[in-house]
Protein backbone atom coordinates (compact mmCIF):
# COMPACT_ATOMS: atom_id res chain seq x y z
CA UNK A 1 0.00 0.00 0.00
CA UNK A 2 2.53 2.43 0.86
CA UNK A 3 3.94 2.13 -2.27
CA UNK A 4 1.06 2.17 -4.27
CA UNK A 5 0.68 5.83 -2.30
CA UNK A 6 3.88 6.67 -3.37
CA UNK A 7 3.59 5.66 -6.84
CA UNK A 8 -0.10 7.38 -7.09
CA UNK A 9 1.93 10.77 -5.41
CA UNK A 10 4.44 10.39 -7.86
CA UNK A 11 1.83 10.30 -11.06
CA UNK A 12 -0.28 12.96 -9.76
CA UNK A 13 3.11 15.49 -9.04
CA UNK A 14 4.40 15.09 -12.74
CA UNK A 15 1.13 15.52 -14.32
CA UNK A 16 0.59 18.52 -12.05
CA UNK A 17 4.23 19.81 -13.22
CA UNK A 18 3.04 19.21 -17.01
CA UNK A 19 -0.02 21.23 -16.41
CA UNK A 20 1.88 24.03 -14.95
CA UNK A 21 4.51 23.96 -17.63
CA UNK A 22 1.84 23.54 -20.27
CA UNK A 23 -0.20 26.78 -18.71
CA UNK A 24 3.32 28.91 -18.95
CA UNK A 25 3.75 27.94 -22.14
CA UNK A 26 0.28 29.48 -23.05
CA UNK A 27 0.89 32.57 -21.44
CA UNK A 28 4.63 32.84 -22.93
CA UNK A 29 2.97 32.83 -26.28
CA UNK A 30 0.13 34.80 -25.74
CA UNK A 31 3.02 37.95 -24.48
CA UNK A 32 4.83 36.74 -27.53
CA UNK A 33 1.89 37.59 -29.85
CA UNK A 34 0.23 40.38 -27.89
CA UNK A 35 3.62 42.10 -27.76
CA UNK A 36 4.32 41.51 -31.79
CA UNK A 37 0.78 42.97 -32.80
CA UNK A 38 1.10 45.85 -31.00
CA UNK A 39 4.74 46.36 -32.99
CA UNK A 40 3.34 45.83 -36.38
CA UNK A 41 0.28 48.19 -35.34
CA UNK A 42 2.47 50.99 -34.08
CA UNK A 43 4.53 51.26 -37.44
CA UNK A 44 1.38 51.89 -39.08
CA UNK A 45 1.13 55.07 -36.70
CA UNK A 46 1.87 58.13 -36.92
CA UNK A 47 4.71 59.52 -36.58
CA UNK A 48 6.19 57.13 -39.22
CA UNK A 49 9.96 55.48 -38.64
CA UNK A 50 10.82 55.19 -42.10
CA UNK A 51 14.71 55.99 -41.41
CA UNK A 52 15.06 53.42 -38.61
CA UNK A 53 13.58 50.52 -40.77
CA UNK A 54 15.75 51.47 -43.11
CA UNK A 55 19.05 51.52 -40.25
CA UNK A 56 17.65 47.80 -39.11
CA UNK A 57 17.31 46.51 -42.93
CA UNK A 58 21.11 47.51 -43.53
CA UNK A 59 22.17 45.85 -40.24
CA UNK A 60 19.81 42.58 -40.61
CA UNK A 61 20.35 42.50 -44.11
CA UNK A 62 23.65 43.87 -45.20
CA UNK A 63 25.66 42.75 -42.11
CA UNK A 64 24.48 39.48 -42.75
CA UNK A 65 25.30 39.33 -46.35
CA UNK A 66 28.65 37.90 -46.16
CA UNK A 67 28.31 34.80 -44.02
CA UNK A 68 24.97 33.75 -46.02
CA UNK A 69 26.72 33.57 -49.26
CA UNK A 70 29.63 31.63 -47.59
CA UNK A 71 27.26 29.10 -46.28
CA UNK A 72 25.00 28.90 -49.11
CA UNK A 73 28.11 28.15 -51.10
CA UNK A 74 29.66 25.56 -49.41
CA UNK A 75 25.62 23.84 -48.02
CA UNK A 76 25.16 23.44 -52.00
CA UNK A 77 28.71 22.04 -52.88
CA UNK A 78 28.81 19.79 -49.88
CA UNK A 79 24.79 18.77 -50.61
CA UNK A 80 25.49 17.95 -54.49
CA UNK A 81 28.47 16.04 -53.64
CA UNK A 82 27.04 13.53 -51.16
CA UNK A 83 23.61 13.56 -53.37
CA UNK A 84 25.95 12.74 -55.96
CA UNK A 85 27.53 9.71 -54.16
CA UNK A 86 24.20 8.11 -53.72
CA UNK A 87 22.82 8.52 -57.56
CA UNK A 88 25.92 7.42 -58.91
CA UNK A 89 24.52 4.23 -57.16
CA UNK A 90 21.75 3.67 -59.21
CA UNK A 91 22.99 5.40 -62.62
CA UNK A 92 20.53 8.81 -61.98
CA UNK A 93 23.74 11.80 -61.51
CA UNK A 94 21.91 14.09 -64.08
CA UNK A 95 19.39 14.64 -61.57
CA UNK A 96 21.46 16.06 -59.24
CA UNK A 97 21.08 19.72 -59.93
CA UNK A 98 17.37 19.28 -59.61
CA UNK A 99 17.20 17.73 -56.34
CA UNK A 100 19.92 19.73 -54.59
CA UNK A 101 17.58 22.82 -56.54
CA UNK A 102 14.41 21.59 -54.73
CA UNK A 103 15.86 20.93 -51.22
CA UNK A 104 17.70 24.23 -51.29
CA UNK A 105 14.59 26.11 -52.54
CA UNK A 106 12.05 24.62 -49.83
CA UNK A 107 14.02 23.80 -47.10
CA UNK A 108 17.72 23.70 -46.46
CA UNK A 109 17.54 27.87 -47.74
CA UNK A 110 15.06 29.37 -45.34
CA UNK A 111 15.73 26.90 -42.52
CA UNK A 112 19.55 27.62 -42.91
CA UNK A 113 19.37 31.53 -43.22
CA UNK A 114 16.43 31.84 -40.60
CA UNK A 115 18.97 29.86 -38.13
CA UNK A 116 22.23 32.67 -39.20
CA UNK A 117 20.55 35.47 -39.27
CA UNK A 118 18.22 34.78 -35.61
CA UNK A 119 21.55 34.03 -34.12
CA UNK A 120 23.36 36.83 -35.67
CA UNK A 121 21.07 39.80 -36.08
CA UNK A 122 18.34 38.45 -33.84
CA UNK A 123 21.42 37.96 -30.98
CA UNK A 124 22.68 41.77 -31.37
CA UNK A 125 18.69 42.69 -30.86
CA UNK A 126 17.89 41.35 -27.57
CA UNK A 127 21.41 42.49 -26.66
CA UNK A 128 20.64 46.29 -28.04
CA UNK A 129 17.50 46.22 -26.64
CA UNK A 130 18.25 44.95 -22.90
CA UNK A 131 21.54 47.35 -22.68
CA UNK A 132 19.10 49.99 -22.93
CA UNK A 133 16.30 49.03 -20.82
CA UNK A 134 19.27 48.29 -17.97
CA UNK A 135 20.68 51.52 -18.15
CA UNK A 136 17.22 53.20 -18.41
CA UNK A 137 17.73 54.74 -21.83
CA UNK A 138 14.38 53.16 -22.32
CA UNK A 139 12.52 55.31 -19.38
CA UNK A 140 14.47 57.98 -20.97
CA UNK A 141 12.48 57.86 -24.35
CA UNK A 142 9.03 57.36 -22.31
CA UNK A 143 9.82 60.43 -20.30
CA UNK A 144 10.46 62.60 -23.60
CA UNK A 145 7.53 61.43 -24.77
CA UNK A 146 8.45 59.06 -27.61
CA UNK A 147 6.70 55.99 -27.40
CA UNK A 148 9.72 53.06 -27.27
CA UNK A 149 7.55 50.36 -28.69
CA UNK A 150 7.04 52.46 -31.93
CA UNK A 151 10.68 53.64 -31.95
CA UNK A 152 12.73 50.97 -31.42
CA UNK A 153 10.90 47.62 -31.34
CA UNK A 154 8.67 48.03 -34.26
CA UNK A 155 10.98 48.95 -37.01
CA UNK A 156 13.11 45.99 -36.27
CA UNK A 157 9.89 43.79 -36.81
CA UNK A 158 9.28 45.54 -40.15
CA UNK A 159 12.90 45.11 -41.16
CA UNK A 160 13.42 41.52 -40.29
CA UNK A 161 10.04 41.00 -43.02
CA UNK A 162 11.21 42.19 -45.51
CA UNK A 163 14.74 41.32 -45.40
CA UNK A 164 14.52 37.33 -44.54
CA UNK A 165 13.04 36.60 -48.17
CA UNK A 166 16.43 38.92 -49.98
CA UNK A 167 18.57 36.68 -47.55
CA UNK A 168 17.17 33.43 -48.61
CA UNK A 169 17.02 34.19 -51.94
CA UNK A 170 20.78 35.18 -52.20
CA UNK A 171 21.32 32.13 -50.36
CA UNK A 172 19.70 29.54 -52.73
CA UNK A 173 21.49 31.51 -55.72
CA UNK A 174 25.12 30.94 -53.75
CA UNK A 175 24.05 27.68 -53.12
CA UNK A 176 23.10 26.50 -56.29
CA UNK A 177 25.97 28.11 -57.55
CA UNK A 178 28.16 25.46 -55.59
CA UNK A 179 26.13 22.92 -56.74
CA UNK A 180 27.37 24.11 -60.02
CA UNK A 181 31.13 24.20 -59.06
CA UNK A 182 31.02 20.76 -57.79
CA UNK A 183 28.90 19.04 -60.29
CA UNK A 184 30.43 20.94 -63.79
CA UNK A 185 34.37 21.94 -62.83
CA UNK A 186 34.87 18.90 -60.69
CA UNK A 187 32.87 16.27 -61.32
CA UNK A 188 32.83 16.50 -65.14
CA UNK A 189 29.27 15.99 -65.48
CA UNK A 190 27.51 17.47 -69.21
CA UNK A 191 26.74 21.15 -68.42
CA UNK A 192 23.79 21.14 -70.89
CA UNK A 193 22.12 18.01 -69.08
CA UNK A 194 23.00 19.66 -65.72
CA UNK A 195 20.88 22.96 -66.41
CA UNK A 196 17.78 21.05 -68.42
CA UNK A 197 17.30 19.09 -65.71
CA UNK A 198 16.76 21.57 -63.14
CA UNK A 199 14.94 23.91 -65.52
CA UNK A 200 12.92 20.93 -66.08
CA UNK A 201 12.29 19.93 -62.35
CA UNK A 202 12.45 23.07 -60.46
CA UNK A 203 9.25 25.61 -60.56
CA UNK A 204 8.68 29.09 -59.47
CA UNK A 205 6.88 27.55 -56.51
CA UNK A 206 9.36 25.65 -55.15
CA UNK A 207 11.28 29.08 -54.80
CA UNK A 208 8.19 30.71 -53.52
CA UNK A 209 7.33 28.68 -50.54
CA UNK A 210 10.94 28.74 -49.18
CA UNK A 211 10.64 32.91 -49.16
CA UNK A 212 7.29 32.70 -47.38
CA UNK A 213 8.82 30.19 -44.98
CA UNK A 214 11.97 33.21 -44.45
CA UNK A 215 9.28 35.84 -43.82
CA UNK A 216 7.54 34.05 -41.08
CA UNK A 217 10.56 32.73 -39.61
CA UNK A 218 11.90 36.75 -39.73
CA UNK A 219 8.47 37.33 -37.68
CA UNK A 220 9.29 35.09 -34.78
CA UNK A 221 12.96 35.56 -34.40
CA UNK A 222 12.39 39.61 -34.20
CA UNK A 223 9.19 39.40 -32.47
CA UNK A 224 10.91 36.61 -29.66
CA UNK A 225 14.42 38.94 -29.44
CA UNK A 226 12.88 42.01 -29.30
CA UNK A 227 10.48 40.92 -26.56
CA UNK A 228 13.39 39.62 -24.50
CA UNK A 229 15.88 42.15 -25.19
CA UNK A 230 12.90 44.98 -24.31
CA UNK A 231 11.75 43.12 -20.82
CA UNK A 232 15.02 42.57 -19.07
CA UNK A 233 15.99 43.03 -15.92
CA UNK A 234 18.87 41.91 -13.79
CA UNK A 235 21.86 44.30 -15.33
CA UNK A 236 24.50 43.31 -16.98
CA UNK A 237 23.81 39.52 -16.12
CA UNK A 238 20.13 40.12 -17.39
CA UNK A 239 21.10 40.97 -20.68
CA UNK A 240 23.29 37.63 -21.02
CA UNK A 241 20.56 36.03 -20.08
CA UNK A 242 17.79 37.49 -22.33
CA UNK A 243 20.15 37.36 -25.64
CA UNK A 244 20.91 33.66 -24.42
CA UNK A 245 17.50 32.48 -24.18
CA UNK A 246 16.31 34.96 -26.99
CA UNK A 247 18.32 33.45 -29.68
CA UNK A 248 18.15 29.87 -28.47
CA UNK A 249 14.24 29.86 -28.57
CA UNK A 250 14.46 31.93 -31.81
CA UNK A 251 16.36 28.91 -33.29
CA UNK A 252 14.17 26.37 -31.91
CA UNK A 253 11.23 28.22 -33.07
CA UNK A 254 12.70 28.28 -37.02
CA UNK A 255 12.87 24.05 -37.35
CA UNK A 256 9.98 23.71 -35.10
CA UNK A 257 7.88 25.81 -37.41
CA UNK A 258 9.34 24.77 -40.96
CA UNK A 259 7.68 21.10 -40.05
CA UNK A 260 4.38 22.40 -39.44
CA UNK A 261 4.76 25.24 -42.25
CA UNK A 262 5.49 22.52 -44.88
CA UNK A 263 2.01 20.60 -43.81
CA UNK A 264 -0.03 23.37 -43.95
CA UNK A 265 1.42 24.13 -47.52
CA UNK A 266 0.97 20.66 -48.47
CA UNK A 267 -2.61 21.15 -46.88
CA UNK A 268 -2.99 24.53 -48.87
CA UNK A 269 -2.71 22.49 -52.38
CA UNK A 270 -4.84 19.51 -51.45
CA UNK A 271 -7.73 22.42 -50.50
CA UNK A 272 -7.37 24.93 -53.38
CA UNK A 273 -6.68 21.43 -56.19
CA UNK A 274 -2.93 22.39 -56.47
CA UNK A 275 -1.43 18.13 -56.23
CA UNK A 276 0.73 18.87 -58.63
CA UNK A 277 2.46 21.58 -57.05
CA UNK A 278 3.50 19.65 -54.30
Amino acid sequence: MIARDKFNRAFDGFFLWLAVKFRTFIIEVGELAGFGLQGYRLFLTKPFRWPELLIHMEFIGNKSLGIIVMSGLFTGMALAYQIYLGFKLVNAVSLVGPTVGMGITRELGPVLTGLIVAARAGGAMAARLGSMRVTEQIDALEVMGVNPMQYLVSPRLVAAVIVMPLLTGVFDFAAMFGCWLVCIKLLGMDEAAFFDRTYLWLEPYHIFEGLFKAAVFGVFFAIICTQRGYLTKGGAEGVGAATNRGVVLSMVMVIASDFFLTNLINMFYNVFGMNGWK
